[in-house]
């Protein structure tokens, strides 16, 4: 399953502090880079996204070494091819 995870940084997280914690998970290897299909970070800093591929359970593992330092908005996503969308529509709506 695909997960759209948005983070945004509590008002007393530092750039350092998020940086060392994912250091500190990457040689713990609990960052699973192999499930993160995407990670964004939003212009400005202090928020973002990532795409996961990952069951419920994993995804929550994944996340829960940052949780001190940002909060977590997730949800299960698809994706829509776009071509075949518009030919549905086109056909549900006759």
């Amino acid at each position: 399953m695909l997960w759209y995870c948005r983070f945004k940084w509590y008002p007393h997280t530092s750039v350092t502090q998020v940086r060392k914690r994912v250091l500190e998970q990457d040689a713990a290897g609990t960052n699973q880079p192999e499930k993160i299909k995407g990670w964004y970070n939003l212009a400005g800093g202090g928020a973002g996204f990532m795409l996961v591929e990952s069951d419920e359970h994993d995804v929550g593992k994944l996340l829960e070494p940052y949780m001190d330092l940002m909060s977590w908005n997730v949800h299960a996503v698809y994706e829509l091819d776009y071509d075949k969308t518009i030919a549905d529509f086109k056909k549900d709506l006759g």
